[in-house]
């Protein structure tokens, strides 16, 4: 059911949802009715069906319930959610004075033309300042109270705050505090007052107590496994007592942490920065892919993606210059922290005076033990509170819609002592529910208290990220929307209510066909239990599950599986080949992927030319692993610059990979829109990610060209930053950015570069290209099984073909495989001469 006749239902009726006990009672009202129970299904494979006013987000109120409250008029004041099933009650509303009221509080077409801001602008205010609440000054106007059940605002959406706040008035501004000595020490003031509670804050933390134990037991030992709830403390403590304990002997060595996310190892060396009272960035840093914020020799603790720390063995095999290794979150069992353990366990017989702290949840910890010997295991209890775990007594078809009528009815019947965390399984389901629940909120007006609206994801801002940890501001409520990032990586003061879904988006490798699809699959029991103790961590806490207790028994896998069964291992293979580790099948891992799995990653790497036909890693292959790149984007870089069919186009090919790595946080809006206001008419979607790049360039990177292209700004940012890191490892391979004919910088337009382009990622990524038949595209090549796939309509290319008519290629090369209804490719391009495949990689395609 659309949004929008979710919202048409408001005032008119009200819907509640109720969950089922964990224990298995139920509770009904008196004046309500069940709605008639069907058998239980499968979760996961519910009957559509279509249901009116399932969803609509207010909830129901019968008689015995109203109060005589002012701030909460007319809304259900109730601690007891623990029902089954939905209830129905029909109310009516006066219908024209309800209309007088919207019609005031919208603005009308006119007024909407003379707003002379773009929409962009409109967008990127909204993005800065969505959670910031600011205070109400607005008037209130006020239905009367025996007719009407809600209460609306001038506004349509949620009031703002300006985003720099915090920022010294500018000179000439008339202000009483800028530039005098009252503002400044208010501002000084400020900062030890927080500088103060941190400190505080920090002994109040369960690790605190077990300091001495610890390090003891660190010195006595070296590898230990640490248990911890999330938010006792140790990823954040545990490396700072080492400091404190010797351990960076002066700058001598250096501490390293290693995170599964770049949102974790961003913010949590934000935070141990602040407590340290040091700038990010010199004694305390990060490294994620891309970006590097340390200062060499004067980094002494160093967080890190897993990732990063596994390329840093390139360079230094016995991680020399560490005296500690944290591998923190290691229970999610990433693919990097897999390889990272059989790497250190190798090392560790050379390298006696290095520590090794493997940080883990309950559910990993003894395996991890056995690996390392039967270390012992340290556990660090944490604050926990008891959860009550709720339940829906039927699968639910749209759990998005669910979650949104679920947060509304928590807003509006419980106390506002609590936030809301919800979890989704990224970006769009974020941006989209956001969007959803400023609308209602919006609608709603003054009627129900504010929301501070707060997502997290990978490819959000870090200064919005951070946002997520301010102080919920009073008479209002938190709601963040995170994925499953806040599971254990981040701890988030204040979350009272949990609303959990149940799923995760995972990548997943079919060795058969040798394709790598992004599914939205169902969490493990381990991850659901993650999930709900996020409630318990300032004080008992409801955990609201929008699946049947039968499907959590009887359809959930006990643990999550570990990446490196599901995943494609050349760029790993390729790695440890490099590192000198020769029998791949005796490497210390610990679970193995099937002998299938590795075979089909020997041999891509084979026909990238990164192996020679026995096993043996290439000069190419050497060099391919020093790109921060996959395999496959490395061969398309060494083309660009080597191959006499493509030489010549290293620049556009840096900047169309680079681009290709954030894709997914690009455009604002629909991807068409945007296109049509960059270009007229393009071939393909890397010749429009080359366009835009080159005119944003064009603009000396401005962020007004962003505004009136819809593009966004911080997302070409980051593309700038690859683009400059891999132009850095192009030079230092000697790679060069124009050919010996001195061809430089020729207009994306001509057929030379756009042909010369096409052949580069020919060579770097055969297996992704389809060949059109009778009915369609389907996948080639030897390594792959014949799947039927379809263009994504979002591609410039499908809207080449079906409303441009042009005529199809035989053959198109992809770059996202996606299972949705069926199989979509997505970010496409062309290939024009039949014959290049061939010409290209003879080896694959004859």
């Amino acid at each position: 059911m659309s949004s929008g006749s979710n919202l048409s239902g408001i005032g008119k009726r009200r819907v509640r949802r109720t969950y089922e006990v964990d224990s298995g009672t139920e509770v009904q009202n008196d004046n309500t009715i069940k709605v008639e129970e069907k058998p239980l299904k499968s979760r996961y494979q519910p009957e559509v069906t279509t249901k009116k006013s399932r969803y609509n987000p207010n909830p129901i109120i019968s008689q015995s319930e109203k109060t005589n409250d002012s701030k909460r008029s007319k809304f259900l004041h109730t601690n007891r959610l623990e029902s089954t099933g939905y209830t129905l009650q029909d109310e009516t509303v006066g219908q024209k004075q309800r209309h007088d009221i919207l019609k005031g509080k919208f603005p009308t077409q006119q007024a909407v033309k003379d707003d002379k801001r773009t929409r962009q602008q409109i967008w990127e205010e909204q993005q800065l300042e969505n959670a910031v609440v600011k205070e109400e000054t607005d008037q209130i106007h006020v239905a009367n109270s025996k007719e009407y059940d809600y209460v609306f605002d001038t506004d349509t959406m949620i009031g703002f705050t300006s985003d720099n706040d915090d920022i010294l008035p500018e000179e000439g501004e008339d202000s009483d505090a800028a530039g005098s000595d009252k503002y400044l020490l208010k501002q000084l003031e400020n900062e030890k007052a927080r500088l103060l509670s941190i400190k505080e804050s920090r002994k109040l933390l369960p690790v605190y107590q077990y300091r001495d134990e610890l390090l003891k037991s660190i010195k006595d030992n070296q590898v230990m496994i640490i248990v911890g709830e999330t938010g006792s403390g140790k990823t954040t403590q545990l490396p700072q007592y080492l400091i404190e304990d010797g351990y960076t002997q002066e700058g001598k060595f250096q501490i390293a942490v290693t995170q599964p996310r770049r949102v974790a190892a961003t913010s949590v060396a934000k935070r141990v920065s602040d407590e340290m009272e040091v700038i990010l960035g010199q004694e305390v840093g990060y490294t994620i892919r891309f970006e590097d914020k340390t200062t060499p020799n004067k980094t002494i603790l160093k967080y890190m993606t897993d990732g990063m720390l596994l390329r840093e063995f390139l360079s230094d095999p016995m991680l020399s210059k560490y005296s500690c290794i944290m591998i923190d979150e290691a229970h999610e069992r990433t693919l990097a922290t897999d390889i990272l353990v059989g790497l250190l366990k190798d090392i560790l017989p050379q390298r006696k005076d290095l520590k090794v702290l493997i940080s883990s949840a309950t559910m990993n910890a003894k395996k991890f033990s056995e690996f390392f010997n039967d270390c012992p295991i340290f556990n660090v209890p944490g604050r926990r509170y008891p959860v009550d775990i709720h339940y829906t007594l039927q699968p639910e078809a749209n759990y998005i819609q669910a979650a949104i009528t679920t947060i509304f009815q928590i807003h509006t019947t419980q106390p506002l002592s609590g936030d809301i965390l919800v979890f989704l399984t990224g970006q769009e389901e974020i941006e989209k529910t956001r969007d959803n629940l400023e609308e209602i909120a919006g609608r709603l007006g003054s009627q129900i208290p504010q929301l501070m609206i707060t997502p997290i994801y990978a490819n959000l801002p870090q200064e919005q990220q951070s946002r997520i940890f301010q102080k919920t501001p009073p008479n209002c409520r938190k709601i963040v929307l995170a994925t499953n990032i806040a599971e254990t990586s981040l701890t988030i003061d204040g979350i009272k209510y949990v609303i959990d879904p149940g799923y995760v988006k995972e990548n997943s490798y079919v060795p058969s066909t040798n394709m790598t699809q992004l599914l939205t699959v169902p969490c493990s029991k381990a991850s659901v239990d993650q999930r709900a103790g996020r409630a318990g961590r300032v004080g008992p806490g409801k955990c609201f599950r929008l699946f049947t207790k039968w499907s959590f028994e009887n359809e959930l896998e006990l643990m999550p599986k570990p990446e490196i069964l599901r995943t494609n291992l050349s760029h790993t293979i390729l790695l440890l080949l490099s590192l000198g580790v020769k029998d791949l099948l005796s490497f210390p891992l610990l679970d193995k992927p099937s002998i299938q799995a590795l075979a089909k990653s020997l041999e891509n790497l084979y026909i990238l030319g990164a192996l020679n036909s026995k096993g043996t890693i290439t000069q190419l292959g050497e060099m391919m692993c020093e790109f921060p790149c996959e395999p496959e984007f490395a061969k398309v870089l060494y083309s660009s610059a080597t191959n006499g069919e493509c030489n010549g186009v290293l620049d556009e090919c840096l900047t169309v990979v680079s681009m290709l790595h954030e894709t997914t946080s690009i455009f604002i809006g629909p991807k068409k829109e945007a296109s049509s206001r960059i270009v007229s008419e393009v071939s393909s979607d890397h010749a429009l990610y080359l366009e835009i790049y080159n005119q944003w360039a064009k603009s000396n990177y401005s962020r007004t060209w962003c505004q009136d292209h819809k593009v966004q700004y911080k997302t070409l940012l980051r593309v700038r930053n690859i683009r400059n890191q891999l132009s850095r490892c192009s030079k230092k391979l000697g790679l060069v950015t124009q050919n010996e004919t001195g061809r430089k910088n020729l207009p994306v337009s001509t057929d030379l570069v756009n042909n010369r382009m096409v052949k580069a990622f020919i060579t770097g990524f055969p297996m992704n290209v389809v060949q059109l038949g009778t009915t369609g595209y389907r996948t080639v090549g030897k390594t792959n099984g014949g799947l039927d796939v379809s263009i994504h309509p979002s591609s410039i290319v499908f809207q080449n073909y079906k409303e441009k008519a042009h005529k199809p290629c035989k053959y198109v090369l992809y770059q996202q495989l996606m299972l949705t209804s069926k199989e979509f490719i997505r970010d496409c391009l062309p290939i024009t001469h039949d014959e290049w495949p061939l010409e290209m990689v003879p080896h694959f395609f004859k």
